[in-house]
């Protein structure tokens, strides 16, 4: 019978791991930090010129599947790519960590008073999540590092490439229609991955991964 390959090489988890680690910190652990502080409000008038479309939730909600999709088919490409985009992954929130301590950011929600499924998944959203900690968005971050990362998949072919290209545009745009970041915290979002992903390359950051996974075995 032939071996079924695991959804992920065993090399992967600790840079997975870590990046995940790197991002509830950087998402949750700074709240503690800067509930107190002045939080700014960096709308711009384009925010208020878009409007509120709570269906859209639905595309903000679906980044989670798809930032499962990139993070096992990136990770599934090789030991490199994987060592290489997780380093850029961490690197890029705890860029987000400094920046939410240096500069906390807050936001204006409209009020959800419609009854159907997209007004109340809305609700929900916004009770989950406060509107702080927004700039750089990290969603929009993520989806873009992940449509940037599918470059040096080489096992997969353009249609997943397309694919997250579209998927990053509609997680930028449903960010913006359902009111959890401004225009500027989409902007900022797609720099840090770009910087942080440069980054990681000129300084071979996976190095740190490839070099725990020599001595774990891994």
């Amino acid at each position: 019978m032939k071996k079924i390959k695991p959804i992920l090489p065993k090399y992967a988890f600790f840079p997975i791991i870590c990046a995940v680690s790197a991002n509830m910190l950087a998402f949750y652990g700074t709240r503690p930090f800067n509930q107190g502080m002045y939080h700014y409000d960096l709308s711009l008038w384009i925010d208020g010129a878009i409007p509120f479309v709570p269906q859209a939730i639905v595309f903000y909600v679906l980044a989670f599947v798809s930032w499962v999709v990139g993070y096992v088919v990136t990770c599934r490409e090789s030991r490199e790519v994987c060592n290489q985009v997780m380093a850029g992954e961490v690197m890029a929130k705890l860029t987000c960590l400094v920046i939410f301590l240096l500069l906390p950011t807050s936001m204006e929600r409209p009020e959800v008073t419609g009854t159907g499924f997209c007004h109340w998944l809305t609700r929900f959203i916004y009770a989950a999540d406060t509107p702080d900690n927004l700039f750089p968005s990290v969603h929009c971050l993520e989806n873009w590092m992940l449509f940037r990362a599918s470059f040096r998949c080489r096992k997969v072919g353009n249609a997943y490439r397309v694919g997250m290209f579209v998927m990053a545009l509609l997680v930028f745009a449903s960010t913006l229609l359902v009111k959890q970041h401004l225009f500027v915290d989409v902007l900022a979002g797609v720099a840090v991955a770009e910087l942080c992903l440069r980054l990681s390359d000129r300084l071979r950051a996976g190095r740190v991964f490839a070099a725990i996974g020599r001595r774990w075995g891994w």
